[in-house]
């Protein structure tokens, strides 16, 4: 019950219902404030307890200054969390841990039990092995279930064993997309109390529920973890970016073009731990498929979140989505009653920062090779892949190079293209303009035709980013409907594959009559799933992939996802391509990034005339005709009326009872977590760090898919040496991302991405490092150089450059950071979740003095370091600065524990050790 210390208790009644609310009009300043704002301030005055959240707290939200620095902490209370099961198996693992470890130290381990509704989407671990045929959904499901049944059989376990926790089975849809299609409420209704739907997840796109209303954002597993449990957000009160949107977006554009901008936009405007929150007239021309493409993008951007807040849109989406009539009913009117509405024409909220985009500005884009923000206009793609490509591309050598122009014809391989005049395309070496190395393949059915640098191997229409959105996934029917008349294919040396994000979109496709059209082209149903975009993306064909291998290609892929780091989409391909629907099916008949799609055919159509993508691209209008009669709201009410039941697979799958789960000692999926073995009662005191040595110097924007990649395990790595000798066949062997539930195998994965430079090494890429535990310090695995400093009591450290930990909120690139023996984090700066998530286990994160590096303050890697004044958060306080001493150099580093809750769970030796001992304490 809140304190209601500004009497703002009230009754809301809508109807013959009536609803308990706390008015924000109570708090003086309220009406001003950004709409995310007002949901925060609505969050404080509803937990008000006089202790963790006073009057005070509440009433300096009210008197926000938009142009101060955040300074003041408050505990935000999300009313729910929502996971996937790459992060939600390790969260479950945790829990199952945690109620081990309440148990041995004396309490009732039932105490370990979700407090808020937690909701888990089966979506990451559908693999794309079987691609192009009528039953490669059936196949890739079948081989799912084989690689996963004890994760499932431990979900399901979950699913009984605690409350408040549901699991929406494989092959459903993508969390995001179910999210806002089903599980989010908009407005809460619980005890009698209606209030603002708020969710945390463990993935960083759950800011898709941005574009619905819905305050949230992605936390790791460990903090999530403590959501669940009850435990509030600790947070600084933010500044807010309002971002004004002017204008309608042109014919050709579309939500993807739109979001790639916006992104490029807020990259380099600096969001990182701002909130984001657009206004202005032209709002009310964006459709609500696009605000959410648009709110799941802001991880690309660096925002904490990009909200749009509630309007007859969004009330028009509820509806269409089956939620039911009450519901829709009580959203308007809250919103409207709480000043929570967007009226255009009402002033406009105080922001700290503002930024505008006239949207008839916004053009044909795609992004890459191996970052969202680096957008690229359609009309320049071609000039911007011949230029990154010598980035990617050996020198050219080899007997390719003795082959002649008339050994490679244009006709049978486009992807040795023309330049656009008419000239035959150049054999292998440099061209002036681009490397070409063309090689032969001739694939198992007697398919032949060479490939070269720049072909297109993987074209992927999947994730939460687009599939949501019927206007860019019809637009990608139609325009396969328009290639298919002409006479066109894609090319046989491209990968292809649909993944929607839920059965919502395989209905409206039958009901177009478009599906047999992407057939035809060979982008058939492989899942229901984030497949290639998570790194899902299955092997290549054999012949393929060996003669990329073999000729070192740096061939690309071409995906319309929201990430494109190297190294994540496939192991064999060397430049990521984000593109929206339409344009990957582009891609995949033409076969090659190195095209100009304005001036260029993408074939030669069944006429024998060159067919160009103006000429099977669709209208606007017809898109949007196409989306009014193929989508209505019995589709969503049928599709989701049973949607934690699953199939007869997952009913009949055994699982186990009781409070605490039977652990098989010879999985290799789920194991219980070392995180509190011989955990005391009570925290020891923090201490400073001696002796430390650099497990890995790197660079620039180091993601988490670096420091913990999600795709395949590689053949020859620890982790792969490990399934080996626990008896798993390379082809079970499965994804990292798959495995999170076993430490074992994330541990040995971490640092292991095939891209990672670790700058102690000259040249080398992969997890590797250098081991100082032995003469001359030889270059070693990461892993097994962590053994050996582990062994030595040799604590170790981590150097890094700016935006290190983008990405993924990827709670294990901070778990096998701690658990590889890492005590401190010294980077140029952070992305927001990744710094959290290290506090959360443990791991100091410090950061370079303003405008120093590793390289400017001399740093090589190879010193001994000493941190001290560490031992000061022992006091209550949290230091400003410690003392760096690496070698003969000496500097102070910013000490990143940004709240007084954060120094709480730095203490205690991580988040779950902190909420362990906080429940004992209760009982």
């Amino acid at each position: 019950m809140s304190a209601n210390s500004f009497g703002s208790r009230d009754t809301l009644r809508v109807g013959d219902a009536a609803y308990e609310i706390y008015r924000l009009d109570a708090v003086e300043g309220a009406g001003r404030l950004p709409y995310s704002l007002k949901i925060l301030l609505e969050n404080l005055l509803r937990t008000e307890d006089g202790a963790n959240i006073t009057a005070d707290h509440i009433r300096a939200l009210g008197q926000w200054d938009p142009a101060a620095a955040p300074s003041v902490e408050i505990q935000f209370t999300p009313a729910r969390v929502i996971m996937q099961d790459f992060t939600g198996v390790p969260c479950v693992v945790d829990l199952a841990t945690m109620r081990e470890a309440v148990r041995d130290l004396g309490g009732d381990p039932a105490r370990i039990n979700p407090l808020a509704p937690a909701e888990m989407v089966i979506d990451h671990s559908v693999i794309v092995d079987f691609f192009g045929g009528p039953d490669s959904f059936q196949r890739n499901v079948d081989r799912e279930y084989e690689r996963n049944r004890e994760r499932y059989q431990f979900l399901r376990w979950g699913q009984t064993a605690f409350d408040e926790f549901k699991v929406v089975p494989p092959g459903t849809g993508i969390v995001h997309q179910v999210n806002i299609e089903h599980l989010a409420r908009v407005v809460m209704i619980r005890d009698g109390k209606a209030y603002p739907d708020t969710c945390v997840g463990t993935d960083s796109h759950t800011t898709m529920e941005n574009g619905i209303g819905v305050l949230g954002w992605g936390v790791g597993g460990i903090e999530a973890e403590a959501a669940m449990l009850g435990q509030p957000i600790s947070m600084l009160i933010p500044r807010v970016v309002g971002f004004k949107l002017t204008g309608k977006l042109p014919a050709g554009a579309t939500a993807t073009d739109l979001v790639l901008t916006i992104t490029e936009m807020l990259r380099k405007h600096g969001v990182v731990g701002k909130f984001v929150e657009f206004y202005g007239e032209g709002v009310s021309s964006v459709p609500l498929a696009n605000r959410a493409t648009i709110g799941n993008m802001s991880p690309e951007f660096g925002s904490t979140c990009a909200i749009f807040p509630i309007d007859g849109q969004t009330v028009d989406y509820l509806r269409l989505t089956g939620r039911s009539e009450e519901q829709v009913r009580l959203v308007e009117a809250y919103a409207k009653a709480q000043g929570l509405w967007l009226d255009p024409s009402a002033e406009e909220p105080v922001f700290s920062e503002y930024i505008e985009l006239d949207l008839a500005t916004v053009v044909p884009s795609i992004a890459g090779p191996k970052r969202p923000q680096d957008r690229i206009a359609l009309s320049d793609a071609k000039r911007a892949w011949r230029a990154a490509v010598k980035d990617y591309a050996p020198s050219v050598q080899g007997p390719a190079d003795e082959a002649s122009d008339e050994s490679f014809p244009a006709s049978d391989s486009p992807a040795i293209s023309h330049d656009g005049n008419g000239d035959k395309p150049h054999a292998a070496g440099l061209d002036g303009e681009r490397p070409r190395r063309p090689v032969p393949v001739t694939l198992a059915d007697g398919t032949s035709f060479e490939i070269d640098h720049g072909v297109v191997t993987i074209a992927a229409i999947t994730s939460c980013t687009n599939t949501s959105n019927p206007y860019v996934m019809l637009g990608a029917a139609l325009l396969a409907r328009n290639a298919v008349e002409k006479g066109l294919t894609r090319k046989p040396w491209v990968k292809t594959s649909l993944a929607p994000g839920s059965q919502v979109v395989t209905g409206y496709f039958e009901r177009s009559g478009l599906q047999p059209y992407l057939d035809k082209i060979g982008f058939n149903l492989v899942g229901y799933g984030c497949t290639t975009c998570i790194g899902n993306s299955g092997p290549l064909q054999e012949e393929i992939s060996a003669a990329i291998q073999e000729n070192d290609l740096a061939v690309t892929a071409v995906l319309s996802g929201n990430r494109n780091f190297e190294g994540r989409i496939n192991p064999d391909v060397k430049m990521n391509y984000l593109a929206s629907p339409p344009l990957v099916v582009a891609y995949a008949l033409a076969g090659t990034m190195d095209i100009d799609l304005a001036t260029e055919p993408l074939g030669t159509g069944a006429d024998g005339e060159p067919v160009f993508l103006a000429d099977v691209w669709p209208s606007p209008e017809e898109v949007a005709e196409v989306v009014a009669s193929s989508i209505d709201q019995e589709m969503f009410l049928r599709d989701y009326a049973d949607v934690f039941k699953g199939d007869e697979t997952w009913q009949s799958l055994p699982i186990p009872t009781g409070d605490t789960f039977e652990w098989d000692p010879a999985s290799t999926y789920v194991r219980k977590a070392p995180y509190f073995d011989g955990m005391p009662r009570d925290p020891q005191p923090v201490s400073d760090i001696a002796g430390a040595r650099v497990l890995a110097k790197l660079g620039d924007s180091v993601t988490t898919d670096h420091i913990s990649p999600a795709g395949a395990i590689k053949v020859g790595t620890p982790a792969a040496e490990y399934l080996r000798e626990n008896g798993v066949e390379v082809r079970d062997f499965n994804s990292y991302g798959s495995r999170r539930g076993n430490h074992e195998v994330m541990i040995r994965g971490t640092f292991a991405n095939i891209r990672l430079k670790n700058l102690l090494l000259d040249g080398v890429e992969g997890g590797y490092t250098r081991d100082f535990t032995l003469d001359g310090g030889p270059q070693s695995f990461i892993y097994d150089a962590s053994v050996n400093y582990q062994a030595a009591g040799v604590p170790l450290v981590v150097l890094a450059g700016k935006e290190y930990g983008s990405g993924s909120s990827r709670d294990w690139a901070a778990k096998g950071t701690a658990l590889l023996g890492v005590r401190a984090v010294i980077a140029e700066s952070y992305e927001r979740i990744h710094r959290s998530n290290l506090i959360g286990m443990g791991v100091l994160p410090l950061q370079f003095p303003e405008g120093e590096t590793a390289d400017s303050l001399g740093l090589t890697g190879e010193e001994t370091f000493d941190i001290t004044g560490v031992e000061a958060l022992n006091s209550g306080g949290v230091p400003q600065t410690v003392t760096v001493r690496a070698g003969e150099k000496e500097f102070q580093a910013v000490v990143r524990i940004d709240t007084p809750g954060e120094a709480d769970y730095y203490r205690h030796g991580g988040i779950m050790q902190y909420v362990l001992r906080s429940l004992l304490a209760k009982s």
